[in-house]
């Protein structure tokens, strides 16, 4: 066959490459194009051009719009955009785009302080919770940061989707629609000795350790999407101690059974606000061992079943949004488990969905 008819019949389609960087809390960094019509945001990154291969695109796209070299050590999505998907723009005529998403890992603050835009092209930057950004994006633009961050977060294979909907098997996080929220207190330091008498402790949660040194999230499912959460609650009148919190809520919430909760320390709340403005108290941490999960439940507060997670203590600390002071505090917390429990440190795994039937702990 003549090489001219060979080609002929090809698919020929566009190439794009962006990349989902973060802050230290997990907020995603979005681009604030001047030439959008529609005002909407993008991911750092850009066109691939001829000859060019898309993590070289997208390193120079993010070194000409933000003035950063970064690595890219992996490839979080592969998305396929139909010719014909409602999605593209009136008047845009396009064979197709495949959209490579990369990973271009978390910013410390000099770096973050180090952004330059070029202004005739990027009018402002600006880290945003996954909530909020996907309000930014184009809708189509929306569901690929998604799955391309949370394919980051879970520690899966990399997400292959065609018109923003994965192709293969829909991934935990994917499937609860589970985002990272900003905690106001995410840079509270972890006080470890004993709560003052003049504290009284508003809320106690725990990272609640299954045998293979796994942790147990809970995420409660609302319209804008699911919010992470260790066990445990606000300590209520009932409650004769923190720890009867504990046992209470990670019962109601995740149907768990611990047991030997121990306290690792506690957060300042100066104001109290989110229990009615109560004034200055602990916020206590602990950590527990799971001896039991029993079939899903709905939880008595919010009329809802929440969905279960196990995740490793890494992940339960990037999903809550701590930033570093929560990864020290998962440390501290998988230290505990291997001293006093004599579990295994769980340093990489997918996330998995707690079956609804439960699960049998050996």
């Amino acid at each position: 066959m003549p090489a001219a008819q060979y080609a002929a019949p090809r698919h020929a389609v566009w190439l794009g490459a962006a990349a989902i960087i973060t802050d230290e809390v997990g907020r995603v960094l979005l681009v604030h194009p001047t030439y959008r019509k529609d005002d909407s945001w993008l991911l750092p990154g850009g066109v691939v051009e001829p000859g060019e291969h898309p993590h070289i695109t997208c390193r120079r796209e993010i070194t000409e719009e933000l003035g950063l070299d970064l690595p890219l050590p992996a490839v979080l999505a592969v998305h396929s955009f139909s010719a014909h998907h409602p999605g593209l723009q009136p008047g845009t005529i396009c064979p197709g785009e495949v959209r490579f998403v990369f990973d271009g890992g978390t910013l410390a603050p000099g770096q973050v302080e180090a952004i330059r835009l070029p202004h005739e092209e990027l009018s402002e930057f600006a880290f945003l919770e996954t909530r909020e950004a996907v309000q930014r994006l184009r809708p189509i633009d929306g569901r690929i940061m998604l799955a391309a961050y949370r394919a980051r977060l879970g520690n899966t294979a990399t997400a292959h989707l065609a018109d923003g909907r994965h192709i293969l098997d829909v991934p935990a996080l994917d499937r609860h629609d589970v985002h990272v929220r900003y905690r106001p207190l995410w840079d509270s330091p972890l006080n470890c000795g004993p709560v003052p008498d003049r504290l009284p402790v508003q809320q106690a949660w725990s990272w609640c350790f299954v045998p293979d040194g796994r942790v147990v999230l809970v995420a409660d499912p609302g319209p804008r999407g699911a919010l992470p959460m260790l066990p445990g609650g606000t300590v209520e009148g009932a409650d004769a101690t923190p720890e009867d919190t504990l046992h209470r809520e990670a019962d109601e919430e995740a149907q768990l059974t611990l047991d030997d909760p121990v306290r690792l320390g506690w957060v300042l709340d100066e104001t109290g606000e989110v229990y009615g403005g109560v004034g200055p108290n602990a916020r206590l941490r602990l950590a527990a061992r799971v001896t039991a999960i029993r079939p899903a439940a709905v939880d008595p507060a919010t009329g809802r079943p929440f969905a279960r997670l196990l995740t490793t203590p890494a992940q339960a600390a990037a999903l809550l949004g701590w930033g570093p002071p929560g990864a020290r505090q998962a440390q501290l917390a998988v230290d505990t488990a291997r001293e006093r429990w004599g579990l295994p440190t769980a340093h990489t795994a997918a996330i998995e969905e707690i079956p609804a039937e439960g699960m049998r702990l050996s």
